[in-house]
């Protein structure tokens, strides 16, 4: 008996399902799927799960400082005669505060807040050493929460999963939702404006403070080492907010 008639590999296989002999390679092998269409190996969608994840990082990584939680302060102030500036323009906020409508609970959370946003910032600017990043966070925070309130003061009917949404985010993301807010409470100062001509004339030094806040803003942050513009900040600040205060009586 000859060596081939003893191990004909086709003969062998033959018939064993799911096999397939390819004629100039006794060795090959290759699985054949009834439907015709040959299955992902589990090596392939692991390296395609991992390079998503990575994707993701990466994406993650790279998103905006808006997005990014508070990491303490960038500088601080350049000397007692900032220091000193600094707080005394937080002073008004907690008067504004104290001053504001108090009609209904929103209003009063509204109220309590402002006072909140000036002890907040008084004791950042006066603080020093480590104590001074926690602080910072603490002013983000009171911001962010006023900006809150003012909203559910303005318009009760806000979606509750924005509301929600906003509390969650409030400890690590404050200027996010200050954005938010913000963005909100003008949309509706500017109908309300629209409908009550005894409001245009405070909507107008509203738009005016907070396009001089937004300039010292980001002046402040591109130019670090130049004095008072945080205070000047503080002062259209306090300017915007008291003409919001109209709005709540």
């Amino acid at each position: 008996m000859s060596h081939q008639s003893t191990f004909n590999p086709s003969k062998t296989l033959e018939g064993v399902h799911g096999i397939h002999v390819v004629p100039h390679s006794p060795f090959a092998l290759k699985e054949i799927n009834q439907q015709g269409d040959f299955p992902q190996s589990t090596c392939e969608r692991s390296g395609n799960g991992l390079n998503q994840l990575l994707l993701m990082q990466r994406v993650w990584q790279q998103r905006p400082g808006c997005l990014r939680p508070i990491q303490g302060c960038i500088h601080g102030d350049q000397h007692l005669a900032e220091t000193v500036a600094n707080v005394i323009t937080s002073l008004p906020f907690i008067a504004l505060g104290i001053q504001a409508p108090r009609k209904n609970l929103n209003t009063k959370l509204y109220a309590n807040s402002l006072i909140g946003v000036g002890v907040a910032s008084s004791l950042y600017h006066s603080s020093r050493g480590k104590l001074r990043k926690y602080l910072r966070w603490f002013d983000y925070t009171m911001i962010a929460t006023a900006t809150v309130c003012l909203s559910r003061a303005l318009r009760n009917e806000n979606p509750k999963f924005l509301m929600a949404a906003s509390a969650a985010l409030l400890p690590v993301q404050p200027l996010m939702v200050s954005a938010i807010h913000t963005g909100m409470m003008e949309v509706a100062f500017a109908k309300r404006a629209l409908k009550d001509p005894d409001l245009r004339m405070a909507h107008n030094l509203h738009k005016m403070s907070s396009l001089l806040g937004g300039v010292l803003f980001i002046a402040d942050d591109c130019f670090p080492s130049t004095p008072f513009l945080h205070a000047g900040w503080h002062l259209a600040a306090a300017i915007g907010v008291g003409t919001c205060n109209k709005l709540l009586k």
